[in-house]
């Protein structure tokens, strides 16, 4: 396993800042550790999206042309109401081992690793809170929403963008979201997705049967494919400002 870190400069033992664990998907699971570590640095532009978040307001090109009018503008009316303050973000290499008949139990083996090794390194080695989020692209999101289910005391945000989830999958994920916030009433689940994403239909039954379980669960539809035009625009603002708040116990969007 190999784990990038993105940790802001300003960022020492008098200001501290929730964690978040971002899964790559598929293309970069097929590049190996190393190289596949760096998905979220490299590929799909996360240090870019830092330093725009930094500095609003958002424009249409930061989101390369994938834009909803309304939700821009109220992007923008949070950001100047409260500033972008920052996460560790840790991208660790995602394997693609999650299939149908090893989803949970390599599932588990991730999780382990996520929460018992990651974790709490992250919090010896760097200003870290110990508020956590988990989040991810596509067999990303799959792997979030995996971890975030097997191991919800770890968790207060667990989010997805266009996870890679069939229909016939949303029963499963309900009882086992109703079975996390058992152990953790305070977990959310928040799934962002995209009018031509492969996983519309499937994204939209796993929020429905979670919310008929009891789970707080939030679907969100925005323009554009699944691609990596997705990852690099609306999807890296969304995950950042989405734990930048969630993490913080404010209100988002």
């Amino acid at each position: 396993m190999r784990v990038v870190l993105e940790i802001p400069k300003d960022a020492d033992d008098r200001h501290r800042l929730p964690v978040l664990i971002a899964m790559h998907g598929k293309g970069e699971a097929l590049k190996g550790p190393d190289k596949g570590a760096r998905g979220w640095i490299d590929d799909y532009w996360l240090p870019k999206a830092v330093r725009r978040l930094g500095e609003p307001p958002l424009t249409g090109r930061d989101l390369l042309g994938f834009v909803d009018r309304k939700r821009l503008a109220r992007m923008n009316s949070d950001l100047a109401r409260q500033p972008y303050r920052g996460l560790i973000v840790a991208c660790p290499y995602t394997p693609d081992t999650l299939r149908d008949d090893q989803l949970w139990d390599k599932g588990a083996l991730l999780a382990t690793f996520l929460v018992d090794d990651l974790l709490p390194r992250i919090r010896r080695e760097t200003p870290a809170l110990a508020e956590t989020g988990i989040d991810g692209v596509s067999l990303g999101g799959r792997a979030a929403i995996v971890v975030g289910l097997t191991r919800p005391e770890a968790f207060q945000m667990v989010g997805s963008l266009q996870a890679a989830f069939d229909v016939e999958d949303a029963p499963v994920l309900a009882r086992r979201a109703a079975e996390a916030v058992k152990k953790n009433p305070k977990l959310r689940f928040r799934f962002l997705t995209s009018d031509h994403d492969f996983y519309l239909e499937a994204n939209k039954e796993i929020t429905a049967a979670m919310r008929d379980a009891g789970v707080k669960a939030r679907l969100t539809v925005i323009p554009g494919p699944h691609a990596y035009e997705f990852n690099r625009g609306p999807g890296v603002y969304e995950m950042l400002l989405l734990h930048d708040r969630a993490l913080r116990g404010e209100p988002s969007f």
